[in-house]
């Protein structure tokens, strides 16, 4: 974890513009998180559960959104669902989910239904103002002199954050339009994934399972058949390359096994 400096320095120009909404079920949780992301130079509305949290947003479009997976009555996973519909294929806001220790498959659930990032309870109150900072960093940015980025029939303009297939607007999440940006960036590369951590999610540890599913999600949403991926291929044992061929073709890369780095997640062409 980060000094204590990094977060207590104060607001940086970013954090004034940034309104943050915290959804947690628990008072002593959502006043503590509230407070240190106010001290860290945020705007914070506050909401107990899922339908005050939508009604929230609808009032004041948060930046980004720190949301509890276990709420009454409307889970943390449907109020990301929501979130996410209400786009409709334009920016989605940014969401941090926050989910008990030890609870893996509902991590991924909530990254697989568009959350950013999570983590887990019990956590440093810092920590999460870093882990919030460093989404709306990667969500501001705005790299004026990069062209569009071209390749497979896929279409990337960083500056415009748009993306497209064959000319139809992809409706991606911040983190996948990252992902695929880079891998547009670096075709033919073998990424594994400690390096897509520390390239696109600016992390030097984590956990690896993030990376894994961000990649399942980017490829349900550009390949002709997920299932037998031709643009995003496995290289077993050693990570992901972005076929940049106009028409990919050819038998699949042997997909990765089931050792300990897969995590048994990576199991056939995941």
């Amino acid at each position: 974890m980060a000094p204590s400096s990094e977060t207590d320095r104060g607001p940086s120009s970013g954090d004034l513009a940034a309104r943050v909404l915290v959804v947690d079920d628990d008072p002593t949780v959502s006043e503590v998180v509230a407070g240190y992301l106010e001290r860290a130079g945020f705007t914070v509305d506050r909401a107990a559960d899922g339908p005050a949290a939508l009604e929230a947003a609808a009032r004041h479009r948060p930046d980004l959104v720190v949301l509890d997976l276990m709420l009454p009555g409307m889970d943390g996973l449907e109020v990301c669902r929501r979130l996410r519909a209400r786009a409709g294929g334009g920016p989605s806001v940014p969401v941090v989910m926050l989910t008990a220790r030890g609870d893996e498959d509902d991590r991924i659930l909530g990254l697989e239904v568009g959350a950013d990032d999570y983590v887990t309870k019990p956590f440093s109150p810092r920590e999460l103002v870093l882990r919030v900072r460093s989404v709306l960093r990667r969500a501001s940015r705005s790299p004026a002199d990069e062209p569009p980025l071209a390749a497979a029939g896929l279409t990337v303009d960083p500056t415009a954050r748009r993306a497209t297939k064959n000319g139809a607007e992809l409706a991606l999440t911040l983190r996948e339009f990252d992902l695929l940006a880079y891998f547009l960036r670096h075709p033919g590369q073998v990424c594994d994934r400690e390096r897509l951590m520390r390239e696109v999610w600016g992390w030097d540890f984590g956990d690896l399972s993030t990376v894994t599913v961000h990649v399942r999600r980017l490829r349900s949403k550009i390949e002709d058949d997920p299932a037998d991926p031709r643009l995003i291929r496995t290289v077993w044992g050693a990570g992901y390359r972005f076929e940049a061929g106009p028409n990919p073709s050819g038998p699949p890369t042997a997909a990765a096994g089931t050792g300990t780095a897969a995590k048994g997640l990576e199991a056939g062409r995941e």
